[in-house]
């Protein structure tokens, strides 16, 4: 394989080649009960399991090895290796660690690129992969460029998107780690009773798989407002720390970078928890200041039916005070 060529052809190759090893890595550690050791804490106050450890240091040998100089960003490294590089490489090697460790389908690998300037942004990622680590579906976007969707044995797949803005029918997912129940609730409660009956609410634990289920048709919406929650609510932190053992644990640029791309090329809506586009975020960070809420929905009847009833939810969490 060379190296050499065009940027844009390297590029690819080097995020799909990377995504494609840290899969073989982690597959076959699915649901082995030592892949549960905590081996620490990330940057943003995560946990670091066992899984993930190996799978970063995979990450660092192989980066550093390459032939020219490239950046990566991860959660648990932060940047690294930025001297003389033009491209950063935004990876997250498990993204679904939980799901991972016990076994389930739903756990990927996410790898971003975007050219590194000084203060890269969200629509600066010019290629995203995503790989499911038990399936091994892919799914990829260069931007301007559409996505592509493949099976595990290398067939195309249409993308299936839903057309539909009845909330009632609504198939969704929410983030849950490190927020507050109670509080979550409260802001998102509407939307959980108006879809578990005729619809369906479920938390799968890592937002690239859910977020690329709007592809195959499988979900309708993604949705998580945490960040959204404490600029709305300010007191709200004290209990996201609570519950995140002293750190607030959001999704960061790093988490969504891969997936916002590929979905806006699919034609779908992505925005933060305010309707508002995702673009100019820094891409790089993650302490709180760069944690990023997410409505991800299937079109854009059913993106601001969504909206609508968050925006309700936060106000009842602003009069309450409680969940």
């Amino acid at each position: 394989m060379s190296y050499w060529g065009p940027p844009e052809d390297w590029v690819r190759e080097l995020a799909d080649s990377l995504a494609a090893e840290l899969r073989q890595i982690v597959l076959p550690r699915l649901g082995r009960p030592w892949s549960r050791g905590l081996a620490g804490r990330a940057v943003g106050g995560d946990t670091t399991f066992a899984v993930d450890a190996e799978a970063e240091a995979h990450v660092q040998r192989r980066l550093k090895g390459f032939a020219r100089p490239v950046a990566y960003y991860s959660e648990d490294q932060g940047l690294v290796g930025s001297e003389g590089a033009d491209w950063v490489f935004i990876v997250d090697p498990i993204d679904g660690t939980r799901p991972a460790i016990a076994g389930l389908e739903a756990a990927c690998v996410s790898v971003a690129v975007a050219r590194l300037t000084h203060r890269p942004a969200m629509e600066d990622v010019w290629y995203g992969v995503i790989l499911e680590i038990k399936e091994g579906g892919v799914f990829r976007a260069v931007r301007g460029g559409g996505v592509e969707i493949l099976d595990a044995s290398g067939r195309r797949r249409e993308v299936s998107i839903s057309m539909h803005s009845d909330l009632s029918r609504l198939f969704w997912t929410i983030g849950f780690r490190g927020r507050p129940a109670a509080e979550l609730v409260a802001v998102l409660g509407g939307l959980i009773d108006r879809s578990s009956v005729n619809g369906g609410v479920f938390d799968l634990g890592s937002a690239t798989y859910t977020m690329t289920r709007i592809l195959t048709g499988q979900l309708d919406a993604y949705v998580d407002v945490g960040p959204r929650m404490i600029e709305r609510s300010p007191w709200v932190e004290r209990r996201f720390r609570q519950v995140g053992n002293g750190s607030v644990l959001n999704n960061c640029p790093y988490d969504v970078a891969a997936a916002a791309l590929i979905l806006e090329e699919a034609g779908c809506v992505v925005t933060d928890a305010a309707g508002n586009s995702l673009d100019k975020r820094p891409l790089l960070g993650s302490d709180v200041a760069h944690q990023l809420s997410v409505v991800a929905a299937a079109n854009r009847e059913m993106h601001a039916a969504i909206l609508q009833v968050v925006e309700e939810g936060l106000e009842h969490l602003e009069r309450t005070g409680a969940g």
